[in-house]
């Protein structure tokens, strides 16, 4: 059997956005961390645990949507300075490849944001076990981790401190706590 062939009878597995998040943290002025999140978020999985290898997900995310729990620092973030979500409403991941490892999976893709595309490594834990919710839907979940910077997508803004030093620092970590429904 061919590897699309293989793929196409994985299990099919959609992201549940009620319980999944998309967050991150930065550092701010050199000496703390901020941390935010994305409230829209959508996405699949095709997943079989005896040939993790041929697996896939693909994800995006509304950049509109980003909450770092500040309002005018998110009018900000949605401005032309950072994301330009009129130009680039949304944030996409397309896996290319599957490692397994000792404790979970790397997951090597895509991930295209401000308009810009690069390779990045999610490192993942769980997808373990199925569990039957109350209502009767099969669900896996995962926590997925990368860093990257955001000089890489075009995310360029920033402001010198009269101390020295940035505003905004280029180094971003990455989270992904993620809940599938398994599609029959």
């Amino acid at each position: 059997m061919n590897t699309a062939a293989k793929l196409e009878t994985a299990p099919v597995w959609e992201m549940d956005p009620a319980h999944s998040s998309a967050s991150f943290s930065i550092r701010h002025m050199m000496i703390a961390k901020v941390h935010g999140g994305f409230t829209k978020l959508s996405g699949q999985l095709r997943f079989d645990r005896n040939e993790p290898t041929k697996g896939s997900v693909e994800a995006v995310i509304d950049a509109s949507s980003i909450d770092t729990r500040e309002p005018k620092r998110d009018e900000h973030l949605r401005s032309a300075d950072f994301f330009d979500v009129q130009k680039y409403p949304t944030l996409t991941f397309k896996s290319r490849e599957v490692f397994p490892e000792k404790d979970g999976y790397q997951v090597v893709g895509d991930l295209t944001m401000h308009g810009v595309t690069k390779e990045v490594t999610l490192e993942v834990e769980g997808l373990d076990a199925e569990i039957k919710d109350p209502w009767g839907n099969l669900k896996i979940a995962a926590t997925a981790t990368t860093k990257i910077k955001r000089k890489d997508f075009g995310l360029n803004w920033n402001a010198a401190l009269e101390a020295g030093g940035v505003l905004v620092g280029d180094d971003v970590t990455i989270t992904l706590d993620i809940q599938f429904i398994k599609k029959v």
